[in-house]
Parts: C-alpha cells; structure tokens; sequence
C-alpha cells in the first residue's frame, strides 16, 4: 500500500490539473498513457516531474490535455518494482520511464514496451543500452555524471574545514555507483591522508545511527554520496547535520535549496527535462533504438551562506570566487 498512500500525497502536492487525467474514466480511448516510476518516493521530487512535464511540452504533449501519466512508486522497497512495473503494462503505457532501478526492472518485464531512464550511472556497465550511441532494443535515456564527483567533492569541502582531522562519509548502499564512490573517495583521501568514517543507510533508522556514529568518531565534516535515496532523503540529512554542527557536502543541488552548506553537482532537473523530450519523440513514433542516449551536461557548484553562519562557517573567498551560486 506504500507505494499508492505515497502516490496520493504527490498527487496533493501537483495539484488538481495532474491530479485525476490519469485514472479519470472518462478519459478520451486515444490519449496515450506514460508510466512514471520511481524506486524512491514521489512526494520529494514534484520539481523533477515539473522538468518532465516541462520536456513533454516542448514536443506538444500537455498532461490531461493529450497525454496521461500513470505514477508509480516503491517507496525505497525495491522488491516491489516488478510488481509496479507489472501493472504499468497492463494498463497498458506506451512508454515507461524512470529512474536507474525503475528502468533496470521496466527492462527485465518487457522488450516491446519502450523505456526512457534517467541516471547517474554507467548504462552500458548495467546493461539498460548496448551503447550510448547506438542503444539498441526498447530502452534509451539521459545520463548525468554524478558518482565520479567524489575526488572534488571531498577536494572542496576539505578546503571548507581544513583542520577537520576526520570527515563522515553517508552512502547508500543500493545505488548503482555507490561501490565505484566508496573507492574513489577512499583513495583520494587516503593519498592526502584523510581519516574517513564511511557509513551505509537504506532507511530513515539507519542515517539516524549514522549520524550517532559519525558524532561518536568526532567527524568535522560531512560528505553525502549519491543515488535517489539521498535525493528523497536529503531534508533528514540537512536537518541531522545542521543538529550536529556538521559542514556537509552533498551531491544534490536540492539538498542545498533544502539548507545544505554545499554542493557540487549536475543537474537532474534538467536531465529528466530532456526525458520529457524523448519520451515525446517516442510517442510520436520515434525508436528508443534509434533515439542516442543524451549526457546532461550541466553542473553547478552552489554555497548556502545562511547555512554557513549558522555553523559559524567563513567560506573562503576563493571558493565563494568559484561558485555558481551563493544562497544568501
């Protein structure tokens, strides 16, 4: 039932407009139906569905005007994916899309339905395309680069909080790149001799014993890794290191408009705008095979000065130089 109590407050939050095109029985026979499936909640990511909304416009497709959207969540219980899925094709969708677990399990229930992913990680390595060129079968997608971040994650906060002789490390553990993160952040720090605590949470219980964790090992710092568990999560994650005086990086823009310190990152909402392209082109008859898989390529370095006062923070003036953006 999680994943349709989560469904119905996003709905609230969307609005009347979105609220019922999709399950209205009224609904005209030739409206074609989008299944939009998330393996973490919907009710943190309204701002991604708006960018969504945003790219299927840009090719003519308006929600409850001449398209509908299915939502679907598994609430963080990837176990329910295929049953989510599932249902997605009975309805039946002409197009799935989703985020990197949503897609990988969109992917093993069905080679006619097309597939739109939007992820951080590497494609070809998950086997969701044969190539970013040439993706081959029903599946293509945007990608932006996020897992390999970490070495300059780790460079800036250090820059931030140079005396702390300890830094935190918050990872989830089912995030596709979250192996490849660990070790990149390991070894960078191990070559500058940084001491890490490197902890793993899947649920709201487990960032909770890792802050106690990280405060026990006296960590001066915090560095957040990637994935849509920390992207649904980020408000715990601000709230427990603001709790705890604890200067954190994050690899989320969002997290930083949340009252995060800093982040260095790509832009997800532009990427899944440019998945509202493709899954427009795709109902007007385009191929996922013939469709190259898009790289968002925007990044931004952002500085939340607000936060950093109430920290007690003096951000240097070579960072501040560097920034994209400086929350006041």
């Amino acid at each position: 039932m999680a994943s349709y109590i989560g469904r119905r407050r996003f709905l609230a939050t969307l609005g009347g407009a979105a609220a019922w095109p999709l399950a209205a029985h009224g609904q005209q026979p030739s409206m074609p139906v989008i299944g939009f499936l998330r393996s973490t909640s919907l009710a943190d990511v309204t701002h991604l569905v708006t960018a969504f909304r945003h790219g299927l416009r840009e090719t003519g497709y308006v929600e409850s005007q001449n398209v509908a959207i299915e939502y679907r969540s598994a609430e963080d219980h990837l176990d329910r994916l295929p049953a989510l899925v599932a249902d997605l094709i009975r309805r039946p969708v002409a197009v799935i899309v989703g985020n990197h677990n949503a897609a990988l399990a969109a992917k093993a229930a069905t080679t006619t339905v097309p597939i739109v992913f939007v992820t951080g990680s590497d494609p070809i390595r998950d086997s969701l395309v044969a190539s970013l060129s040439r993706p081959g079968g029903n599946v293509t997608g945007v990608i932006f680069l996020a897992g390999i971040l970490g070495t300059k994650r780790l460079e800036l906060l250090r820059q931030v909080v140079p005396a702390a002789t300890t830094i935190a490390v918050l990872v989830n553990p089912d995030a596709p790149d979250t192996e490849a993160e660990r070790r990149e952040v390991q070894g960078a720090a191990q070559t500058i001799g940084q001491q890490l605590i490197i902890v793993d949470a899947r649920s709201d219980a487990d960032i909770e014993t890792a802050f106690a964790t990280f405060v026990e090992g006296r960590a001066g710092a915090l560095l957040v890794g990637t994935g849509a568990f920390m992207l649904s999560h980020r408000e715990r994650v601000v709230a427990l290191a603001a709790r705890h005086g604890m200067p954190a990086m994050h690899s989320l823009r969002e997290s930083v408009d949340a009252g995060g310190l800093m982040s260095y990152a790509p832009s997800i909402t532009d990427a899944y705008r440019q998945t509202g392209v493709y899954a427009g082109r795709i109902l007007k008859g385009e191929k996922p095979a013939d469709l190259p898989v898009m790289q968002s390529i925007k990044f931004a370095f952002v500085i939340n000065l607000k936060t950093a006062k109430a920290l007690g923070l003096q951000i240097p003036d070579k960072l501040l130089a560097l920034a994209d953006e400086v929350i006041e």
